[in-house]
């Protein structure tokens, strides 16, 4: 399959939801794609929603109440597709309208907000899934080119003037703050815009994971314009 991911060596690529969910994670590969060019309307689908918050959560029933055109309710069957695919695996996917996240802007020396490059964790085996609808998308980094903010010098001489307690607790310092979960990219690092349609599967840090998480972060949105995004 000939597209624009090919060339990484970090994304593999399927073109089914059965090889995107049973396919292993090796190697540098920490990225799954379901390769789709999807038809339909998705901004349709914002237009006809309510942003109630930054961020508001749509469900299922949202979307079939909606009175949509034949390109819109394109767009809903495979939104709607996507989400039970999801459950019947046994995950808990969650479709957002998305004006913004919510940014961390305590320190100047580190950020712990999504938009930092970061990697997720869980305490059991689990992936991340994402696809984006409409509006800007998300962006991935390859190991090889960032490396944890806990890690630079600078970064962690400050972060140490933060902690107050014993040397031997400065380590869980920086994980009960969500620290060593965020990356600096390298200057020459080439982030892989993730596009939109298609179904992700990153991996995440978790004590089964054989590969290293991969590292991501959300993108900043495009003024005046609305995300519509499925993740879990």
């Amino acid at each position: 399959m000939n597209n624009r991911f090919s060339d990484s060596s970090q994304i593999g690529i399927v073109s089914t939801f059965s090889e995107l969910v049973h396919t292993d994670f090796k190697g540098e590969m920490n990225a799954l794609c379901w390769y789709r060019d999807l038809d339909g309307d998705f901004k349709e689908i914002i237009d006809r929603l309510s942003l109630k918050e930054n961020i508001t959560e749509v469900y299922p029933e949202d979307l079939i109440a909606l009175q949509l055109s034949e390109k819109g309710n394109i767009a809903r069957e495979i939104i709607l597709n996507d989400l039970q695919l999801l459950a019947d695996f046994g995950a808990s996917p969650s479709l957002n309208l998305l004006k913004c996240y919510e940014r961390d802007d305590e320190f100047d020396f580190i950020s712990t907000d999504v938009y930092s490059f970061h990697v997720d964790r869980s305490p059991i085996a689990t992936d991340t899934f994402l696809c984006t609808y409409h509006g800007a998308a998300s962006d991935i980094v390859s190991n090889s080119q960032a490396e944890q903010k806990i890690l630079i010098p600078e970064i962690r001489t400050k972060l140490k003037e933060l902690f107050d307690g014993p040397s031997e607790e400065f380590d869980d310092f920086l994980k009960e703050n969500y620290f060593d979960l965020h990356y600096q990219v390298q200057a020459n690092a080439k982030p892989v815009n993730l596009g939109l349609g298609h179904l992700w599967r990153l991996a995440v840090d978790h004590p089964k994971q054989q590969v290293l998480p991969c590292i991501h972060r959300a993108p900043v949105e495009n003024e005046g314009e609305y995300r519509l995004l499925l993740i879990c």
